[in-house]
């Protein structure tokens, strides 16, 4: 027997040792739920834990990016929602004051109440905001890097044989596109009109045997009116909404005064291919919408004033101008029209990101609970089956401890 070394006591108090520290990394993982509390527990699997919490919080934080992107887009397609209810007032007005039983002074009272809208159309543009962001003055639209001419475009004419109409086919010949003819005759008065920066232009043309298509160009100032396979192209002189060309109505009446339906529906059939755009920087805004970097969504709110949507001081005090104020009106209520369909497009798509982001969210939380995460039952398992050998340990050592005692019974 040897007492300077109690090896059974030894042996004992490292398995209690051992014991002890694997029951309090047991208790540690159950108190916390964690499998991993610090490196040493799995250092690759802290740091696959640690970079798939950045994606995690990133897609939370880009789900919020895209609610606050689709508040935006509600608040400026709420405004505009107010701007077409505007622009259906002007265009009721303008049929109001159409009618020839309106006096004078009627008209003016009309024409009174038109300038107040046009204001409040521009109001509603200026200061439109969201988080003092303004929205509908063209501050968010995309750049201009020159300003850019509108350009109003007819597909009606052809020349008296169905081909396509040219600068020189003589007015009397003139066809539509089912190649029947206009019916326009000599004698007949053809009244241009237009509107540019709130001014309504008319000017007459009466026909005569060598009136020709180009004849009618003269009557567009500060522009140019050609043909071209076919078509009539209007083209603003300059760039910019202040030079604008809007409206452009053409009736031709015969020598009585009553209107050639025909000639009138098919000259008049402009539309608006080109709007004009001012020079300006680039505003347009970038929602980030993934948890990553270059992950974004562009987003441009054409200009919505009164100026870029042609009714800035619109005239209705007579019957000709009231029947062209009908055209502008009609323009601009499609151009809000387009805004705000452009606007919600882009608003179920944000709807769509949010959900996309919420799912990568919840399967990358998943995953990430799959490495960090305790199995709870499982560690139980392991923690009683420490504590038990904690105690047994407990109790050995002790024993351990009672055997050098034998010696002194050999004094005896």
């Amino acid at each position: 027997m040897i007492i300077n070394h109690n090896i059974a006591a030894l042996n004992t108090s490292r398995q209690l040792n051992n014991a002890s520290g694997a029951q309090a990394k047991s208790m540690e993982k159950l108190s916390s739920g964690l499998r991993i509390n610090r490196a040493g527990d799995d250092a690759a699997g802290l740091a696959i834990s640690e970079k798939m919490r950045g994606q995690i919080r990133g897609l939370d934080q880009a789900s919020r990016n895209a609610q606050d992107g689709i508040s935006l887009i509600q608040t400026a397609e709420g405004a505009l929602n107010e701007t077409h209810d505007i622009l259906q007032r002007m265009r009721e007005l303008s049929v109001q004051s159409a009618n020839d039983t309106n006096t004078g002074q009627d008209r003016q009272n009309v024409q009174d109440e038109m300038t107040q809208l046009s204001k409040e159309v521009d109001r509603i543009a200026n200061t439109t905001q969201f988080n003092t962001k303004n929205l509908l003055d063209g501050s968010m639209g995309a750049g201009v890097g020159a300003a850019v001419q509108n350009i109003n475009k007819s597909d009606a004419l052809t020349n008296g044989v169905g081909a396509a109409a040219a600068s020189n086919t003589l007015l009397t010949g003139l066809g539509d596109t089912n190649s029947n003819s206009l019916g326009i005759a000599v004698g007949d008065k053809i009244t241009i009109s237009y509107v540019k920066n709130g001014t309504t232009t008319t000017n007459t043309v009466t026909v005569t045997s060598t009136t020709d298509i180009a004849s009618l160009a003269g009557s567009f100032a500060s522009s140019d009116l050609t043909m071209s396979n076919g078509s009539m192209i209007e083209t603003a002189s300059t760039g910019g909404t202040a030079a604008a060309i809007n409206g452009i109505t053409i009736t031709v009446k015969d020598a009585t005064g009553n209107i050639r339906n025909s000639a009138t529906n098919a000259l008049s059939s402009f539309q608006e291919v080109t709007a004009a755009k001012n020079m300006r920087a680039d505003g347009s805004a970038t929602f980030h919408i993934g948890a990553n970097a270059n992950q974004n969504l562009n987003l441009d709110i054409n200009e919505m004033t009164a100026s870029a949507l042609g009714v800035a001081g619109l005239q209705v005090t007579n019957q000709g101008q009231a029947n062209t104020a009908m055209k502008v009106i009609d323009t601009a209520i499609q151009k809000v029209s387009a805004e705000r369909s452009k606007l919600g497009s882009f608003q179920n798509r944000l709807e769509h990101t949010i959900n996309n982001l919420g799912t990568s969210s919840e399967n990358l939380t998943a995953a990430e609970s799959r490495v960090r995460d305790v199995d709870m039952a499982k560690e139980m398992m392991n923690q009683t089956k420490n504590s038990i050998l904690s105690q047994a340990a407990q109790a050995m050592l002790a024993q351990a401890n009672q055997q050098p005692q034998g010696v002194l019974q050999l004094l005896r």
